[in-house]
C-alpha cells in the first residue's frame, strides 16, 4: 500500500494576460487556457492526464490571470474528476521556476514525494505515470519529457543533449542560435522536492550578485531598464542548463505527438490530434452518424450534447462543434472549430477555420483557407478565424483571413486582416 510519501502534486504553468498576444483576436474573449480544443478548455487537457497518476493529491494551477476568470472551471473541473484543483495567482510574473517556488508552502502541504509540473500551451498525450516510473528508477532529482523534432524547427526550443544509456541530461540550451541537438525539451517535468532546494540558490546567488555589484547611477539606470528582478527565476536557463550533467537531471522520451500550441493555427491542429487521442482514451466523446437520423460524420468529431446538427449535413473529419451550436441543412463542415452559440445556415461551408462565439454565416457561403500544409498552422493568415459575433452575409467567401470581433462581412475577401 501506498503511504503518505509517495503522494504527487501536479502544478500546471497557465501563464497570463500579458502573454498569450500572438492567440488574438481568440483570446480577446476567454483566457488563453480556457479556450476549447476538441470540445474541452485547453488546461482540460494536461488535468485529465494527470488524473491517471497515481496517488495524486493536489492540482495547482498558477498564472497571473484574474481569479475570477477561472473560478467556475476550477470549482466544476474539482466536481467532476474528485480531485482537488486550486488557482493560484501570482502577483507578477517570477519565471517559470521563481512561480513555483513562490507557493512552495502550499504545493508542500501534502508533504509529496514528487511534483508534477507542466506547461497548459503544450499539447500531448502526456505518458505522465510511464515518465513519473523511469524518474524514480533514474533516482534523480527531476525528470525532463524530451521529443524528436526536424533539425530546422530544434532552435525553436530548448535543445538538449542526453546520455544515450542512462538518458542522463548531459548539455541543455535555450533556443541555442548553432543546432546542438534535435532532442528538445517538451516542457513537462518531474522533480522531487529537493527542486525547491535548487531554486533558492539561484535566488540567493542573485541576491548576492545583486549586493556585490557597485555601479555609477547611469549604470544603474541602464541595468535597471534591462535586468530581470532578482526573485525571477527561470526553469530552464537558471536551473536546467547549470543543472546538466551532474546526474541530477534525466530524460524521458515521447514518441507520441507533442506540439506547443502558440497561435490559433495550432490550436486547430492541437484540436484534431486530442480529437484523434478520443479515439483510444475516450470514445464516447466522439459523435457517429450515418447520415440518415442524424448528420453523416467522417473521422473524428465532438458535438456538444446541446447543439443541433441538421441530418442533411456532413460534419469530419476533425470538427469540434460548441454548446448551442446551430448547422442548417446541407452545411460541409472539415478541420474546423466552431464556438458557442454560432449558426451556420443552410448549404453554408466551413474549412481549416475557427468560427467565433456567436458568430453566424449564411446561406450558400464559404469560410475557409486554401494551401494548408503541414506548415501553415503557425502562418499569420494559415487558417480563417472569425472573431466574436462576426456575421457572414449570404452567399459571401471568406478566404484565408482574421476577421475581429462584431463585424459584418457583405462582400467576400481573401488574405486580409480585418480590424
Amino acid at each position: 500500500m501506498a503511504g503518505a510519501e509517495q503522494r504527487v502534486v501536479a502544478v500546471i504553468m497557465v501563464g497570463g494576460p500579458t502573454k498569450g498576444t500572438r492567440f488574438r483576436p481568440l483570446s480577446l474573449n476567454v483566457p488563453k487556457p480556457l479556450f476549447p480544443l476538441a470540445g474541452q478548455p485547453m488546461v482540460h487537457h494536461p488535468i485529465s492526464a494527470c488524473r491517471r497518476i497515481p496517488n495524486l493529491a493536489q492540482i495547482y494551477l498558477i498564472g497571473f490571470y484574474e481569479e475570477r476568470e477561472f473560478a467556475l472551471y476550477v470549482s466544476s473541473i474539482s466536481n467532476e474528476l474528485r480531485i482537488p484543483v486550486r488557482y493560484l495567482r501570482e502577483d507578477k510574473p517570477h519565471g517559470s521556476a521563481g512561480g513555483l517556488y513562490s507557493f512552495r508552502d502550499y504545493i508542500m502541504e501534502d508533504s509529496p514525494s514528487h511534483i508534477v509540473l507542466l506547461n497548459c500551451d503544450v499539447c500531448s498525450s502526456f505518458p505522465l505515470p510511464d515518465m513519473l516510473e523511469a524518474h524514480k528508477k533514474y533516482g534523480g532529482m527531476g525528470t525532463l519529457l524530451v521529443n524528436k523534432v526536424s533539425a530546422e524547427s530544434a532552435n525553436q526550443f530548448g535543445e538538449l543533449v542526453a546520455d544515450p544509456d542512462t538518458n542522463e541530461l548531459l548539455h541543455y540550451t535555450e533556443k541555442p542560435e548553432t543546432f546542438v541537438s534535435d532532442l528538445i525539451n517538451c516542457g513537462v517535468y518531474i522533480f522531487t522536492p529537493n527542486i525547491f532546494n535548487a531554486i533558492e540558490d539561484v535566488l540567493k546567488q542573485k541576491k548576492d550578485r545583486a549586493n556585490l555589484r557597485r555601479v555609477s547611477s547611469f549604470e544603474a539606470l541602464q541595468s535597471a531598464t534591462k535586468a530581470l528582478p532578482a526573485d525571477f527565476v527561470r526553469l530552464d536557463q537558471d536551473i536546467l542548463s547549470p543543472l546538466a550533467g551532474k546526474k541530477e537531471l534525466y530524460t524521458y522520451q515521447t514518441l507520441d505527438f507533442w506540439e506547443q500550441i502558440k497561435t490559433p493555427g495550432m490550436s486547430l491542429r492541437c484540436s484534431g490530434l486530442y480529437l484523434s487521442q478520443f479515439r483510444r482514451t475516450s470514445p464516447h466523446l466522439l459523435a457517429s452518424g450515418d447520415g440518415k437520423r442524424t448528420a453523416t460524420i467522417v473521422g473524428d468529431v465532438y458535438i456538444h450534447p446541446s447543439a443541433k446538427v441538421h441530418p442533411t449535413s456532413k460534419i469530419g473529419p476533425n470538427v469540434s462543434i460548441s454548446a448551442n451550436a446551430r448547422v442548417g441543412a446541407g452545411a460541409r463542415l472539415i478541420n474546423c472549430i466552431i464556438l458557442d452559440d454560432v449558426e451556420i445556415m443552410e448549404n453554408a461551408v466551413v474549412i481549416h477555420s475557427i468560427v467565433g462565439w456567436k458568430s453566424s454565416i449564411g446561406k450558400w457561403s464559404r469560410v475557409q483557407a486554401i494551401h494548408l500544409g503541414e506548415g501553415d498552422h503557425n502562418a499569420k493568415l494559415g487558417i480563417t478565424i472569425l472573431g466574436e459575433a462576426v456575421d457572414v452575409e449570404d452567399e459571401v467567401v471568406v478566404v484565408n483571413s482574421i476577421v475581429l470581433p462584431n463585424k459584418t462581412l457583405n462582400v467576400s475577401v481573401q488574405e486580409e486582416i480585418i480590424l
